[in-house]
């Protein structure tokens, strides 16, 4: 009988997720949930204002402290033991913090108007906005998912300068060709889309004409 293997688990590329104050805090623990699932390693960063929506909008208790919360996260997505990694908003030798780290495609989901502005002008005043700032500068994948209505003049100026830089807006608006019949559909919906973007198969839902 061979020896159980002891070599710890290889994961797909890293992914950073990060949520920021919008309301739509379901979207990105669906998505952390499924890039889990799609064994991916997840770098995740929660900003306080997430926080309080996730304690607003969900049932789910998240700790602050990076390692806790990594726990927490961890169980919560049933991830393998190191396959979410979390960052405080100053913690800047983590790998996202530099155009020399680890490459990683990066979400923004959901992506308040604060933190919109912020990547727009290049403000970089925390670990979020420096990732999203270096996922532009070193021309990586950078989707953003804003959650406001309605939208101002500076929320679309900020949308379309960025646009210009080479991120992907994509909007919190679920369709509904799809006949929805839970609250777990619109989500996927969106979650489905983030996932196109980053080239990662899925089952959420069918592609159109499929």
């Amino acid at each position: 009988m061979s020896e159980q293997s002891t070599q710890p688990e290889t994961f797909k590329p890293p992914v950073t997720v990060a949520l920021t104050g919008a309301s739509g805090a379901q979207y990105g623990l669906r998505l952390i949930e499924v890039l889990v699932a799609a064994k991916h390693e997840v770098w995740v960063m929660i900003s306080k204002a997430a926080h309080m929506v996730i304690a607003t909008e969900t049932d789910v208790n998240l700790p602050a402290q990076p390692a806790r919360l990594a726990e927490a996260l961890g169980a919560l997505c049933r991830a393998q033991p190191g396959q979410i990694r979390c960052f405080g908003r100053e913690e800047w030798m983590a790998p996202v913090a530099s155009g020399s780290g680890a490459p990683s495609a990066m979400v923004i989901c959901p992506c308040s108007t604060g933190t919109l502005s912020a990547v727009a002008t290049g403000a970089s005043n925390n670990l979020i906005e420096r990732a999203a700032d270096v996922a532009l500068k070193e021309r990586r994948t950078l989707v953003m998912v804003p959650r406001e209505a309605p939208l101002s003049a500076i929320h679309l100026e900020h949308m379309l300068s960025l646009t210009r830089l080479g991120a992907v807006m994509l909007p919190a608006a679920p369709g509904f060709y799809h006949r929805p019949e839970r609250i777990d559909d619109l989500i996927d919906f969106i979650v489905a889309r983030i996932l196109n973007q980053l080239n990662i198969e899925h089952s959420l839902m069918p592609r159109w004409g499929e």
